[in-house]
């Protein structure tokens, strides 16, 4: 049963962990065929958290409703950190791997705190992360610092995709993100992929392959 409030939640896993620092850490950008993938770790003080309690899952809010808790988060006295991986990255690793490097960088600054915990939102720890982790399934639908990070992250993201936006015109990634939309296949099959584009995805692998003139 979901509890009565994300920060509920924490505050058990707290209790359950025997920890004074709770780390939310959640990606955005797994799915897409451009971009780099982009995480976030978050730690929001226990006495600001009532403060927020309109933070959700990034997935469940709107563009306009991630923009202003992102501005609220950022300006804050939280403490986050956000790590990129970019789409060569990603194709000399896989998605997954290239996800665990954004989060490893994007928790560098906490590494050193004593009795930290890492909720990961997914069910998988994060290879090479020498903290202490509890993997959490949908834990953006349940614990309040991995949906700060889950806003922080597609935030950061979204606007990375629309400076690309301006570096790579005819893609229309400040619309689509990257995402493989009908627009977006049609983009990359008048005008091939840029250096962004995950070759290693079979959408734009598919495309960069030669007819076969046997068929």
């Amino acid at each position: 049963m979901q509890p009565q409030s994300l920060f509920d939640f924490d505050k058990n896993q707290a209790q359950r962990l025997e920890s004074t620092f709770l780390l939310g850490i959640d990606e955005a950008g797994r799915g897409p065929l451009a971009g780099p993938v982009v995480a976030c770790a978050c730690y929001i003080p226990p006495e600001l958290s009532p403060s927020f309690a309109d933070v959700n899952d990034s997935k469940k809010l709107t563009a306009a409703k991630r923009d202003e808790l992102f501005t609220r988060l950022t300006h804050a006295n939280i403490l986050y950190g956000v790590g990129f991986a970019s789409a060569a990255e990603i194709d000399q690793l896989n998605i997954l791997q290239a996800t665990f490097l954004a989060m490893r960088r994007a928790s560098q600054k906490f590494l050193s705190i004593p009795h930290a915990v890492a909720l990961v939102d997914g069910p998988h720890a994060v290879t090479g992360l020498k903290m202490r982790q509890q993997p959490i399934i949908d834990g953006d639908a349940y614990s309040l610092v991995i949906a700060a990070a889950s806003i922080i992250a597609k935030v950061t993201r979204d606007r990375y995709m629309a400076v690309l936006d301006t570096i790579y015109p005819g893609y229309n990634f400040a619309g689509h993100k990257g995402y493989g939309t009908p627009k977006h296949m049609q983009a990359l099959r008048e005008l091939g992929p840029c250096k962004e584009h995950r070759t290693s995805f079979a959408p734009v692998r598919k495309l960069m392959q030669p007819p076969d003139l046997f068929l």
